[in-house]
Protein backbone atom coordinates (compact mmCIF):
# COMPACT_ATOMS: atom_id res chain seq x y z
CA UNK A 1 0.00 0.00 0.00
CA UNK A 2 2.78 2.44 0.84
CA UNK A 3 4.67 1.65 -2.36
CA UNK A 4 1.51 2.50 -4.24
CA UNK A 5 0.86 5.63 -2.17
CA UNK A 6 4.42 6.91 -2.60
CA UNK A 7 4.76 5.65 -6.19
CA UNK A 8 7.79 3.43 -5.53
CA UNK A 9 6.35 0.18 -6.87
CA UNK A 10 8.54 0.07 -9.97
CA UNK A 11 11.74 0.70 -7.97
CA UNK A 12 10.73 -1.83 -5.35
CA UNK A 13 9.88 -4.49 -7.94
CA UNK A 14 13.29 -4.02 -9.59
CA UNK A 15 15.00 -4.38 -6.20
CA UNK A 16 13.08 -7.57 -5.42
CA UNK A 17 13.86 -9.03 -8.84
CA UNK A 18 17.54 -8.04 -8.89
CA UNK A 19 18.69 -8.32 -5.27
CA UNK A 20 16.46 -10.39 -2.97
CA UNK A 21 17.29 -14.10 -2.69
CA UNK A 22 15.70 -16.83 -0.57
CA UNK A 23 19.11 -18.35 0.14
CA UNK A 24 22.77 -17.37 0.48
CA UNK A 25 24.88 -17.33 -2.66
CA UNK A 26 28.65 -17.85 -2.53
CA UNK A 27 29.48 -14.12 -2.28
CA UNK A 28 27.07 -13.74 0.62
CA UNK A 29 28.54 -16.73 2.45
CA UNK A 30 32.05 -15.36 1.96
CA UNK A 31 30.92 -11.97 3.28
CA UNK A 32 29.33 -13.50 6.41
CA UNK A 33 32.50 -15.47 7.15
CA UNK A 34 34.52 -12.24 7.06
CA UNK A 35 32.34 -10.37 9.57
CA UNK A 36 33.24 -9.79 13.22
CA UNK A 37 29.96 -8.15 14.26
CA UNK A 38 26.27 -8.20 13.46
CA UNK A 39 23.10 -6.42 14.53
CA UNK A 40 20.28 -8.76 15.55
CA UNK A 41 16.64 -7.61 15.50
CA UNK A 42 13.94 -9.60 17.30
CA UNK A 43 10.40 -9.02 18.56
CA UNK A 44 8.34 -10.75 21.21
CA UNK A 45 4.92 -12.26 20.75
CA UNK A 46 3.28 -8.83 21.08
CA UNK A 47 5.57 -7.19 18.50
CA UNK A 48 7.72 -5.33 21.06
CA UNK A 49 11.12 -4.99 19.38
CA UNK A 50 14.73 -5.29 20.47
CA UNK A 51 17.96 -4.77 18.56
CA UNK A 52 21.25 -6.10 19.86
CA UNK A 53 24.89 -6.24 18.83
CA UNK A 54 26.70 -9.55 18.52
CA UNK A 55 30.45 -9.72 17.99
CA UNK A 56 33.33 -12.14 17.86
CA UNK A 57 36.33 -13.06 15.75
CA UNK A 58 35.96 -13.09 11.96
CA UNK A 59 33.71 -15.99 11.08
CA UNK A 60 31.98 -16.12 14.46
CA UNK A 61 28.72 -16.50 12.55
CA UNK A 62 28.80 -20.01 11.15
CA UNK A 63 27.51 -20.60 7.63
CA UNK A 64 25.80 -23.99 7.73
CA UNK A 65 24.85 -24.10 4.06
CA UNK A 66 22.85 -22.10 1.52
CA UNK A 67 19.86 -21.73 3.82
CA UNK A 68 21.17 -21.75 7.40
CA UNK A 69 23.50 -19.67 9.55
CA UNK A 70 24.18 -19.87 13.28
CA UNK A 71 25.49 -17.28 15.68
CA UNK A 72 26.78 -18.03 19.19
CA UNK A 73 25.24 -16.85 22.43
CA UNK A 74 27.88 -16.23 25.08
CA UNK A 75 27.46 -15.66 28.80
CA UNK A 76 25.91 -12.21 29.20
CA UNK A 77 23.89 -10.11 31.63
CA UNK A 78 21.32 -12.86 32.12
CA UNK A 79 18.40 -10.86 30.69
CA UNK A 80 18.27 -12.91 27.47
CA UNK A 81 16.18 -10.32 25.66
CA UNK A 82 16.90 -11.69 22.17
CA UNK A 83 16.50 -15.34 23.15
CA UNK A 84 13.32 -14.55 25.06
CA UNK A 85 11.89 -12.86 22.00
CA UNK A 86 12.89 -15.76 19.76
CA UNK A 87 11.19 -18.20 22.13
CA UNK A 88 7.92 -16.29 21.53
CA UNK A 89 8.45 -15.19 17.91
CA UNK A 90 11.02 -16.94 15.70
CA UNK A 91 11.34 -14.15 13.13
CA UNK A 92 14.74 -12.46 13.22
CA UNK A 93 16.61 -9.92 11.12
CA UNK A 94 20.40 -9.91 10.93
CA UNK A 95 22.27 -6.91 9.53
CA UNK A 96 25.97 -7.34 8.76
CA UNK A 97 27.94 -4.27 7.70
CA UNK A 98 31.51 -3.98 6.42
CA UNK A 99 32.54 -0.57 7.78
CA UNK A 100 36.21 -1.07 6.88
CA UNK A 101 36.78 -2.27 3.32
CA UNK A 102 33.83 -2.76 0.96
CA UNK A 103 31.43 -0.39 2.79
CA UNK A 104 28.50 -2.64 2.06
CA UNK A 105 25.89 -4.48 4.09
CA UNK A 106 23.92 -7.70 3.97
CA UNK A 107 20.46 -8.35 5.41
CA UNK A 108 19.61 -11.91 6.38
CA UNK A 109 16.03 -12.46 7.54
CA UNK A 110 14.55 -15.75 8.62
CA UNK A 111 13.19 -18.03 11.32
CA UNK A 112 15.33 -18.85 14.32
CA UNK A 113 15.58 -21.67 16.82
CA UNK A 114 17.77 -22.01 19.89
CA UNK A 115 20.14 -24.98 20.24
CA UNK A 116 22.51 -25.83 23.07
CA UNK A 117 26.18 -25.89 22.09
CA UNK A 118 26.51 -29.66 22.43
CA UNK A 119 23.36 -30.26 20.37
CA UNK A 120 24.55 -28.13 17.45
CA UNK A 121 28.02 -29.72 17.58
CA UNK A 122 26.40 -33.15 17.34
CA UNK A 123 24.81 -32.05 14.05
CA UNK A 124 27.77 -29.95 12.82
CA UNK A 125 30.96 -31.38 14.36
CA UNK A 126 33.10 -29.02 12.26
CA UNK A 127 32.09 -25.91 14.26
CA UNK A 128 35.08 -23.90 15.44
CA UNK A 129 36.36 -24.76 18.90
CA UNK A 130 39.37 -22.43 19.30
CA UNK A 131 37.80 -19.84 21.58
CA UNK A 132 39.39 -17.10 23.62
CA UNK A 133 39.04 -17.46 27.37
CA UNK A 134 35.51 -16.48 28.36
CA UNK A 135 34.15 -16.73 24.81
CA UNK A 136 32.88 -20.30 24.59
CA UNK A 137 29.30 -20.40 23.27
CA UNK A 138 26.68 -21.57 25.74
CA UNK A 139 24.12 -22.00 22.99
CA UNK A 140 23.50 -21.04 19.35
CA UNK A 141 20.76 -19.35 17.39
CA UNK A 142 20.25 -21.18 14.10
CA UNK A 143 18.51 -19.09 11.46
CA UNK A 144 16.77 -20.57 8.45
CA UNK A 145 17.26 -18.00 5.69
CA UNK A 146 14.11 -16.66 4.08
CA UNK A 147 15.51 -13.44 2.59
CA UNK A 148 19.05 -12.25 1.86
CA UNK A 149 19.75 -8.92 0.20
CA UNK A 150 22.16 -6.04 -0.04
CA UNK A 151 22.27 -2.91 2.14
CA UNK A 152 23.57 -0.13 -0.10
CA UNK A 153 26.81 1.64 0.73
CA UNK A 154 25.97 5.30 0.26
CA UNK A 155 25.35 6.05 3.95
CA UNK A 156 27.82 3.58 5.48
CA UNK A 157 30.71 5.43 7.18
CA UNK A 158 34.25 4.15 6.85
CA UNK A 159 35.76 3.08 10.15
CA UNK A 160 39.19 1.80 11.13
CA UNK A 161 39.58 -1.10 13.55
CA UNK A 162 41.83 -0.44 16.54
CA UNK A 163 43.32 -3.25 18.59
CA UNK A 164 42.25 -3.44 22.21
CA UNK A 165 42.28 -5.80 25.15
CA UNK A 166 38.85 -7.26 25.80
CA UNK A 167 37.69 -8.69 29.10
CA UNK A 168 35.61 -11.54 27.70
CA UNK A 169 33.53 -13.30 30.32
CA UNK A 170 34.16 -10.78 33.08
CA UNK A 171 31.64 -9.84 35.75
CA UNK A 172 33.68 -6.79 36.77
CA UNK A 173 31.18 -3.93 36.54
CA UNK A 174 33.78 -1.28 35.69
CA UNK A 175 35.38 -3.37 32.91
CA UNK A 176 31.91 -3.99 31.43
CA UNK A 177 31.15 -0.25 31.26
CA UNK A 178 29.92 0.43 34.77
CA UNK A 179 26.94 2.71 35.11
CA UNK A 180 27.90 4.74 32.05
CA UNK A 181 24.42 6.15 31.49
CA UNK A 182 23.77 6.78 35.21
CA UNK A 183 20.73 4.52 35.22
CA UNK A 184 21.48 2.96 38.58
CA UNK A 185 20.59 6.06 40.59
CA UNK A 186 17.57 7.06 38.51
CA UNK A 187 14.25 6.86 40.42
CA UNK A 188 11.92 4.16 39.18
CA UNK A 189 8.41 5.07 40.38
CA UNK A 190 6.92 2.42 38.11
CA UNK A 191 8.74 -0.24 40.21
CA UNK A 192 7.33 0.92 43.54
CA UNK A 193 4.73 -1.37 44.96
CA UNK A 194 1.28 -0.02 45.63
CA UNK A 195 0.39 0.36 49.33
CA UNK A 196 -1.67 -2.46 50.77
CA UNK A 197 -5.14 -1.53 52.05
CA UNK A 198 -6.96 -3.45 54.78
Amino acid sequence: MLQSAYETERRARKFYEDQVLDHLNERMKEFIRSMSMAFIATADGHGECDSSLRAGPEGFIEVLGDRHVAYPEYRGNGVMASLGNISENPHVGILLVDFVDALIGLHVNGKARILEDADLRAIHPGLRSDFERGRKPERWVVVQVEEAYIHCRKHIPRMAPVSRNRAWGTDDVKRKGGDYFAAKGTPRPWHQTQPQHD
